[in-house]
């Protein structure tokens, strides 16, 4: 297939793009500044220029494809206040190519999350759909971009292979720069590797590879409208994450209370406390989707995420 793919060059479609390729699939890459387009042309990929902001672009661009890949999220607002405008920004990006791939049965694969999906218990592929409540936790730029991924799995109903592929908070592996690279970044600036309360609370992760391959398999044969989880570790206590890390960075290991959480870990309070264990089960029967990468303490032990101080 001809591929447009949005976040590209991104830490998760940097790994779809090789995927893809080596599977035989041509790709176009959406890039918004010229280091993303350099990185893109030397993988392989074709480079339409623009962001996606650039609804025309993105009309275009899912005309001229057989499927659509859509990553880019607006991370760097949605993470310091300005979440609900990110989402807002992914709706409209989603409903161009949804007009555009309309009664086409081609295939539109998009990500969304599993953190907080169902806290305090595993979460399966069930969980968090259109009309299934949510818990009260879930409101503002998390709610919208939920509805985002309702909105795209509705699609089947106008003739468009929809697949949703919820990722957990840590897609994991050499490079990486978000959520688990930020606990550590703590850890260093603190002088303590903590986690909240007794830390037994529990985050899913995969494998950056691992993700990489089930978007391919979204985009191949994922039935129209379904929703997919991109976990590989259902779920990994918050303590023992703190413990590697804390071995690593010759650091403390310590509780902090709930109520010093905001201080300690800044934004990532929200987060960092919530028990959330995933379920990928019927993901892996419905795509035959097997996980060989490392899981995440494994990842985490080799060392990468300590060679250089993180933010």
């Amino acid at each position: 297939m001809r591929v447009f793919i949005t976040g590209a060059s991104g830490w998760i479609g940097s790994a779809v793009v090789p995927e893809l390729l080596g599977a035989g699939h041509q790709v176009i890459g959406l890039a918004r500044s010229d280091a993303s387009a350099d990185a893109l042309a030397r993988a392989g990929a074709e480079v339409r220029r623009g962001t996606i902001d650039d609804i025309d672009t993105l009309r275009d661009a899912a005309a001229e494809s057989d499927g659509v890949i859509h990553l880019a999220f607006k991370h760097d607002i949605a993470f310091s206040g300005g979440f609900e405008a990110a989402a807002d920004a992914d709706r409209l990006a989603i409903d161009a190519f949804g007009e555009v791939l309309a009664g086409s049965d081609r295939p539109f694969v998009i990500a969304s999350g599993v953190l907080g999906l169902s806290p305090g218990r595993l979460a399966t592929e069930q969980d968090g759909l259109a009309g299934s409540p949510v818990g009260d936790h879930v409101t503002g730029g998390p709610a919208k971009r939920l509805a985002n991924a309702h909105a795209t799995a509705a699609l089947a109903e106008r003739g468009v292979r929809s697949s949703v592929v919820r990722l957990p908070p840590t897609v994991h592996g050499d490079g990486d720069h978000g959520f688990l690279a930020t606990i550590v970044g703590t850890a260093r600036a603190k002088g303590v590797s903590g986690y909240v309360g007794d830390g037994a609370n529990r985050w899913p992760a995969v494998h950056r590879s691992d993700a990489a391959t089930l978007f391919r398999l979204a985009l191949e044969s994922a039935p129209a409208g379904s929703t997919l989880h991109a976990v590989a570790d259902e779920g990994v206590p918050i303590r023992e994450l703190a413990e590697v890390i804390g071995r690593h960075l010759d650091l403390p290991v310590a509780s902090i209370a709930p109520d010093d959480a905001d201080a300690h870990f800044t934004w990532m309070s929200t987060f960092i406390g919530l028990d959330s264990p995933v379920s990928s089960a019927r993901t892996r029967e419905l795509l035959d989707w097997q996980p060989t990468g490392p899981g995440l303490l494994e990842d985490l032990d080799k060392g990468h995420y300590f060679t250089t101080p993180t933010a």
